[in-house]
């Protein structure tokens, strides 16, 4: 599987550990920046991110920033994105079970790096369910 990843400056070091573990499972990672804890503005790898999975030049992504929230937010603003900020497994599962997340966002300074990996490992590794769930992500995407 393709991905898109990105983090601000506090969560480089996570993204850089995840592109690792990401790519050691087989998966081609497509590294959006950060490439240093230099300050930058979360909202613009957000973006660099989610077009990316938009234009399906990925098949999913990964925002990684000190809560996942902010990112989780800005990601949102794009049509065809949905987003979500995951800090346990429980919710990695269900965001793309039930919601056909497309971007997994994670906060770095809310889990620490070995949780994060599995969090990533569920994230991409559950299928959508489709279902009875497929009427309700139909409704959030016409909100777009």
């Amino acid at each position: 599987m393709k991905i898109a990843i990105g983090a601000d400056h506090a969560g480089f070091r996570l993204k850089e550990r995840l592109v690792w573990s990401l790519e050691s499972r087989d998966h081609e990672v497509e590294d959006l920046g950060t490439f240093s804890e230099d300050d930058v503005d979360y909202p613009e790898i957000a973006v660099a991110v989610a077009e990316v999975v938009k234009e399906d030049a990925a098949t999913r992504g990964v925002l990684i920033c000190g809560t996942g929230v902010g990112m989780a937010i800005a990601a949102n603003k794009i049509a065809g994105i949905r987003a979500a900020t995951c800090n346990d497994l429980y919710t990695a599962r269900m965001a793309r079970a039930h919601n056909n997340a497309n971007i997994l966002a994670v906060g770095s300074r809310v889990v620490g790096p070995q949780l994060a990996e599995e969090i990533a490992r569920t994230f991409m590794a559950t299928e959508w369910e489709e279902g009875r769930h497929k009427p309700r992500v139909k409704k959030i995407h016409d909100l777009e």
